[in-house]
């Protein structure tokens, strides 16, 4: 925990900018029926009834002193997917920074194994290399600012039924435009010392 609101407190530093990163997934789901169209006085009325459609995961990385995020949505959750998102961030969205500080949970994927599951040798390593890896710890989800940005896509964009990947993805970037496009930087607040205080009962006692 301590490490991480480290990370949290450095100065911007375009060649070492501190990335936040986190998945979820969402089940597809379309109707059976067409809706019936909202009216004076009266909701928007859909179908019990729907059909799977399989399940979309959900890839988000934040900039939290830029005020950016990156989405990228895809069919499967495996290390291979993990990978060819790191790889985009780095060689595309931060190809001139020196080394990415990336907070992420410990979910089994996430980890620089799963570059080289996905690359020869000689691209894992350099991708490794450009990466300076912090983990959030167990029951610490609260630490990492890509899960606060997941749950306000959900509850922004994701919060009804999508029927396929396409659908999906293109909401997803319309949301992505419009919330860089407004600037939404966050300002960590909780220090260390705060923690120390307000955390003491998860410090051993010497």
């Amino acid at each position: 925990m301590e490490d991480v609101l480290e990370v949290y407190h450095r100065p911007y530093n375009k060649l070492f900018p501190v990335i936040c990163m986190d998945e979820s997934n969402k089940q597809l789901v379309a109707e059976v029926k067409t809706a019936i169209p909202c009216e004076p006085g009266k909701p928007l009325r859909v179908d019990d009834e729907y059909i799977r459609n399989g399940v979309a995961d959900i890839f988000m990385a934040v900039e939290p002193l830029k005020g950016v995020r990156y989405v990228s949505i895809t069919e499967t959750r495996k290390r291979v997917d993990w990978a060819h998102f790191i790889k985009e961030l780095l060689d595309e969205k931060y190809q001139k920074a020196q080394k990415v500080v990336l907070v992420m949970d410990n979910l089994n994927t996430h980890g620089t194994a799963s570059l080289y599951e996905a690359f020869p040798p000689e691209e894992a390593l350099r991708l490794a290399q450009k990466l300076e890896i912090h983990y959030t710890p167990k029951h610490g989800s609260w630490l990492n600012v890509a899960e606060v940005e997941l749950s306000v896509l959900v509850s922004q964009c994701l919060d009804r039924r999508i029927p396929d990947l396409e659908t999906m993805t293109a909401e997803v970037n319309a949301w992505q435009s419009q919330r860089n496009n407004e600037i939404h930087r966050i300002n960590w607040h909780f220090t260390t010392s705060e923690a120390r205080i307000k955390l003491r009962r998860l410090y051993p006692s010497l």
